[in-house]
Formats: C-alpha cells, sequence, structure tokens
C-alpha cells in the first residue's frame, strides 16, 4: 500500500516537472516571439498612421502630435454619442508653418465594433476628408464604408454631418450605405464628434 502511495506521489511529480518545463518553455517563447515581433509592428502601425494623416492632409509635409485637453462637458456630449477622441496632430509644411490639424476619432456604435478614422481640417475650416483607420464590418455592406462613404466627405466646408437614404440635397448630407444605416450612423457620428472636438479645443485656445 505504501509503495503504491509512493508511486503515485513520484508520478504527480513527475507530471508537475513535465507541466513545470512545457509553461516556462512556452513562455519563453511566446517572449521570444513578441520581442522579435515588437518593433515590426510599431513599424507597421507608425505607418499606418502616416499614411492615414497623409490622406487627409496630402499638402502637409510632416505631422506633429500634440498634447490637448477635452473639457468635461464636451467629453460627455462625445461619449453620449458613442464617440471617443484619440490623438491630435498638427499638419506642417516643408517650412514649419502650420495648414491645419489630423484628428482621430472612433465610435463605439458600428454593426461589427469600433470604427477608427482620421479627419483632416485646414486653418481654414476646410474638411480635406477622412480616412478610415480601422472596421470591422459585414462584408459587402459595412465594409464598403472606405469607397463609399469617404469620398463624401472630401473637400467640405467643416460642419455637422447627416446622413439620408434618399438622396442627399445639400454639402452636408452623406449618402447611407445601401444595407449598412448602422455603419453610416457611426462613420457620421465619428466625423461630427472629431470636428466637435477640435473646434472645442479652437474655441478654448487650444
Amino acid at each position: 500500500m505504501e509503495k503504491n502511495k509512493g508511486g503515485e506521489r513520484k508520478a504527480m511529480l513527475r507530471d508537475a516537472g513535465i507541466l513545470f518545463a512545457v509553461t516556462l518553455l512556452s513562455g519563453l517563447l511566446l517572449g521570444f516571439v513578441y520581442e522579435l515581433t515588437k518593433e515590426p509592428i510599431r513599424l507597421q502601425e507608425e505607418k499606418a498612421v502616416q499614411e492615414a494623416c497623409q490622406a487627409v492632409f496630402a499638402q502637409a509635409d510632416s505631422f506633429q502630435e500634440r498634447e490637448f485637453s477635452l473639457s468635461e462637458e464636451l467629453e460627455r456630449e462625445l461619449l453620449g454619442e458613442g464617440v471617443s477622441i484619440g490623438t491630435l496632430y498638427d499638419a506642417l509644411d516643408a517650412s514649419g508653418a502650420h495648414l491645419g490639424y489630423v484628428v482621430e476619432s472612433t465610435s463605439s456604435e458600428g454593426y461589427g465594433g469600433d470604427i477608427t478614422l482620421y479627419i483632416g481640417v485646414t486653418d481654414q475650416n476646410h474638411l480635406n476628408g477622412i480616412s478610415i483607420l480601422s472596421i470591422s464590418e459585414t462584408p459587402g455592406l459595412g465594409m464598403r464604408a472606405p469607397e463609399v462613404l469617404v469620398p463624401q466627405f472630401a473637400d467640405k466646408e467643416a460642419g455637422i454631418f447627416s446622413y439620408t437614404k434618399s438622396g442627399s440635397s445639400s454639402p452636408l448630407e452623406i449618402d447611407a450605405i445601401s444595407g449598412a444605416t448602422i455603419t453610416t450612423r457611426a462613420v457620421t457620428s465619428a466625423v461630427n464628434g472629431g470636428l466637435k472636438a477640435l473646434e472645442g479645443l479652437l474655441e478654448g485656445g487650444m
């Protein structure tokens, strides 16, 4: 009986040792893979951001991140609309002269989750356009946002946009994607939120 118990203990210790070794090896491998891929991933993310900024401010030569703080009232308003503001950039020309701003805005109200986009606005309050950085909507419907919605925000005076299903009748109306009203609403809210944030920051003497 004692021999059986001793054998069981040895087996348990052996199994525990094997499990520990496997866990340790897995952790080391994951750490190695993370360190190996961390820098390429960071560079790829930076490239995606630069491309998104350039897409909405082609005349700019560089983009400089700017610190900012929204008022509590504006932050609550945007939160109620499902919008959060990310990074803000100054758009500069080759001589360093200020051309405008690029604002990162995210709507949490997309059909498939968050939709993050960049908005380019000149110092003259002109909306150059928008660029979608990340989106996970329904293929064939909401995923058509880059081709259907993005062009409609190009080269407009900045204002509060709305969407319609019956054909736009003003520059501030956006034609909704057929069968993807939720995506259309989310993109429009993200754009409006970004423009409101920028307006609030400028009025606050940013």
